[in-house]
């Protein structure tokens, strides 16, 4: 039984406790949150732009701390997961680590380079597990995507185009906004983590971008793997009006098929623009059968993963503090492009 305790208690860490709850050999036996409330199980001020909201939840079983330091000191805890605001991932991914546990931190993995390096290290230096987590990999429609890039179910990838746009969330305010490293860092990075995991690093970015007070709210990236690899772009930001304050998916072109997917939630509602779906060289328009669209289930099937690199030692490639690393540094190269108007080499 791998035992988890959850720090920082807002709707991604209510997210996780119920993802945990799903996941055989796993146990929520800690969690840590200033709020007293939330301490006693009223999570009924809970929610964000999926799932469901919060409730009252039974916590009888399970130990509750004000203080960070205390979890991490407590012995029924063999991995910490961390749903704190970013500046925090890294300071207190470090203290976990140094404690003898392993981590799971929620993306990004940090807010720069140099931050995901001496977590990397210090990882290493504690033989303990730096997970992130990363989730898009695991959600249904991107898991059929990534096994069929990296399998070549229908031929090489010869061009692919993402998107993720939302429209600012309601507690995004100017300082919240900001030392998230702004929508260029904080919601592009699901694409681009999900783009190196399928296609590896490209040699250099070339970016566009709306700035507003120095802060990119929209980018629009072309990813060059040179002459022999595929022609890549992705555009993210967060100047959608309220009406439609999530969309996201993918046209992916190989030799052999095209795969599209689109989702959104439009005036309130979760809307399937463009279903899963596979349109064949022989001109044949096929959706594959995606089994579970409930939201959690791509949580879920992250945590598995997790708690089988903590029993096995194999953490998988898409949970890799690596990967991470590599992603968040591949978004300071696109911010810089934007900033410089320039093409940027990957580092």
């Amino acid at each position: 039984m791998v035992r988890v305790g959850i720090v920082g208690l807002g709707f991604m860490g209510m997210t996780h406790f119920h993802a945990l709850n799903r996941v055989r050999g796993a146990r929520v036996t800690a969690i840590c949150t200033r709020d007293v409330k939330k301490r006693a199980g009223d999570w009924r001020g809970l929610g964000g732009n999926f799932g469901p909201r919060g409730g009252r939840e039974d916590l009888s079983k399970v130990r509750t701390f004000e203080q960070i330091e205390d979890l991490l000191n407590d012995e029924t805890v063999d991995l910490v997961d961390i749903c704190l605001p970013t500046p925090l991932h890294a300071p207190v991914a470090q203290a976990a680590l140094r404690a003898g546990k392993h981590v799971l931190v929620e993306k990004p993995i940090a807010l720069t380079p140099a931050d995901a390096r001496s977590m990397l290290t210090i990882a290493t230096r504690a033989r303990r597990h730096l997970m992130v987590a990363h989730v898009l990999p695991f959600e249904p429609e991107y898991a059929f995507a990534l096994r069929a890039i990296v399998e070549g179910r229908y031929g090489p990838l010869v061009a692919a185009r993402f998107k993720r746009i939302i429209c600012p969330p309601a507690w995004w305010g100017p300082e919240q906004f900001a030392a998230s490293g702004g929508p260029a860092l904080d919601l592009h990075i699901h694409d681009v983590h999900f783009i190196v995991l399928a296609c590896g690093r490209p040699k250099r970015v070339r970016s566009g971008g709306v700035v507003r007070d120095g802060i990119v709210h929209h980018i629009d990236t072309h990813y060059d793997f040179g002459d022999d690899g595929p022609n890549i772009s992705c555009a993210g930001g967060a100047l959608a009006q309220p009406g439609r304050p999530f969309t996201h998916g993918f046209e992916l072109f190989f030799d052999e098929a095209t795969l599209l997917y689109e989702h959104a939630t439009l005036g309130g509602k979760s809307v399937p623009v463009m279903p899963l779906t596979v349109l064949t060289d022989q001109g044949r328009v096929r959706r594959p059968k995606i089994h579970n669209t409930d939201p959690v289930v791509g949580f879920r099937d992250e945590f598995r993963g997790a708690v089988e690199g903590v029993r096995t030692g194999h953490v998988p490639e898409a949970l890799s503090g690596r990967a991470a690393s590599d992603a968040l540094s591949l978004c300071c190269a696109e911010i810089k492009s934007v900033h410089s108007g320039r093409t940027v080499p990957v580092r």
